[in-house]
């Protein structure tokens, strides 16, 4: 079993918190499926879920260098230098990140983001495209600190040959063998957030 989810901005890749904040739980229901990855809880978009120990594996060992693709909205406009640092890579607390795919992209169309992003009338952003076959922990706001415009949206649009395409924050389907049956699966959000 295989789930493509669009995780919310404020959700935790996992199925319980302690601290009573949004997780996965809140819209999966499916028993004995895992994330096959994670993505923080700041970010947004495709996140696996599978059953399946072996295609987890598949996707999370750093050794089969699945590409993983970003949309990230940075505070500043990146000059040809800074991109370049990018796709040689960059050199973070936990040593050198391997060459990444980056290029600059015009403003994508998504959904609101839910707090919006904060912005500041005097500073320009830019959207950039980001392919990386690594997973550190917050590697992509890591790497975009380092070249000095930090991130300020970040959506994963695919793991591999899995894509976000048309899924809204919070749906989700299931792919098993009968693509013919997919569906679009919705859960409203059990938490409120407070104003």
């Amino acid at each position: 079993m295989l789930i493509l989810l669009n995780k919310p901005f404020g959700v935790l890749t996992q199925f319980t918190d302690a601290q009573g904040r949004p997780t996965l739980a809140d819209f999966i229901e499916t028993k004995g499926v895992y994330a096959a990855g994670r993505l923080d809880r700041e970010s947004e978009g495709l996140v696996i879920l599978t059953d399946d120990g072996k295609l987890q594996q598949q996707i999370t060992r750093p050794g089969k260098k699945s590409w993983k693709t970003y949309w990230v909205q940075v505070e500043g406009i990146p000059s040809d230098q800074s991109i370049e640092q990018l796709k040689q890579g960059v050199v973070l607390k936990d040593g050198p990140t391997l060459p990444a795919k980056v290029r600059k992209i015009a403003e994508p169309t998504l959904w609101p983001r839910n707090p919006p992003v904060r912005f500041r009338a005097r500073i320009p952003t830019q959207w950039l495209e980001i392919a990386l076959q690594e997973g550190r922990n917050r590697q992509v706001r890591r790497m975009t600190a380092s070249i000095g415009h930090p991130t300020l949206r970040l959506v994963r649009t695919s793991i591999g040959k899995w894509r976000l395409k048309h899924l809204q924050p919070g749906e989700w389907v299931m792919l098993d063998n009968q693509p013919a049956k997919l569906q679009v699966q919705r859960k409203k959000h059990k938490h409120v957030r407070k104003s």
